[in-house]
């Protein structure tokens, strides 16, 4: 059976910087892969690739067989937790239709089959209970949920995941992580889950692709997440403590900031306290999400 994704030697770069390259790679169906790295490591000019949004400088790369951005309604993507303000007009289940029929123009023709399947879809990624409540009412857990369930509703056979976990506090990363996991184990969904903390996807996570200083590892957790195998990763020394079932890694280096991105902040493989200021949904704006640390 042909990869889900395939990479032969593929590299990435932006000017005279490298971001990565000689990338081999191939993921299966039903696969969970973490790509993991400090900021600016190159995590999201990954996504970018397999998306189509980026070419490559040299390599192959297919996405469901085909190159990247044709694989259509067979990819679904999970972008980061933003703020949906100025969305009073678009409800919770407005969002999801969109990942039914949104390739037309338009929202498309009402009909019953599309209003079940927005209803079940709702119901399996716990939104239920807010199908109907403005976008820009609901808490970033809330609109982190929905947008799962637009990303699934055209039953993805890859799902891409662009650290969908920012400025959510654990709980709602729990919930997001497992509802992902669940649809790879029941449809056999492969799954790339891009991520700077491990600790929520380390139980789901068939292997890793750790990206750091222009160079790679892809292996199972237990191989890349070792204090030998970062450390010649990273040219420097950088300690990897497992604590009650946690990975911390300790001493790794910064990256230069991706094009466009944010400058780097501090990077650690555990989950800081992440706040989330939820609206009251009656009526109140929803707050502005917790900084990123």
């Amino acid at each position: 059976m042909e990869p889900v994704i395939r990479a032969e030697k593929a590299a990435l770069a932006y000017g005279a910087r490298t971001v990565w390259q000689d990338l081999e790679l191939e993921v299966g169906a039903g696969e969970f892969l973490a790509v993991l790295g400090p900021n600016g490591s190159g995590k999201t000019s990954f996504m970018k690739a397999l998306l189509g949004r980026v070419p490559l400088s040299s390599g192959r790369l297919s996405v469901l067989g085909r190159p990247p951005g044709r694989a259509g309604r067979r990819l679904g993507y999970i972008p980061q937790q933003s703020t949906l303000a100025g969305q009073a007009a678009l409800r919770a289940r407005d969002l999801v239709r969109l990942g039914i029929d949104g390739h037309r123009f338009g929202l498309g023709l009402p009909n019953r089959s599309a209003g079940r399947r927005v209803d079940e879809i709702l119901a399996a990624v716990g939104a239920a209970e807010y199908a109907d409540v403005p976008l820009d009412l609901l808490s970033g857990g809330e609109q982190q949920r929905v947008r799962v369930g637009q990303a699934l509703a055209a039953d993805p056979r890859l799902l891409l995941c662009d650290e969908p976990l920012l400025s959510l506090d654990l709980r709602h990363q729990r919930a997001v992580t497992e509802l992902v996991d669940s649809r790879r184990r029941s449809h056999g969904t492969a799954v790339v889950f891009v991520t700077h903390e491990i600790n929520p996807v380390l139980g789901m996570a068939d292997r890793v692709l750790y990206l750091a200083r222009g160079r790679h590892r892809v292996g199972t957790p237990d191989e890349v997440l070792t204090s030998q195998s970062l450390s010649e990763l990273y040219g420097t020394q950088v300690d990897v403590l497992r604590v009650r079932g946690r990975v911390v890694v300790v001493g790794a280096p910064d990256e230069p900031s991706e094009p466009h991105r944010p400058a780097p902040q501090p990077h650690a493989a555990h989950p800081g306290a992440r706040g989330e200021q939820r609206s009251t949904r009656r009526g109140t704006p929803r707050g502005k999400q917790g900084a990123r640390t």
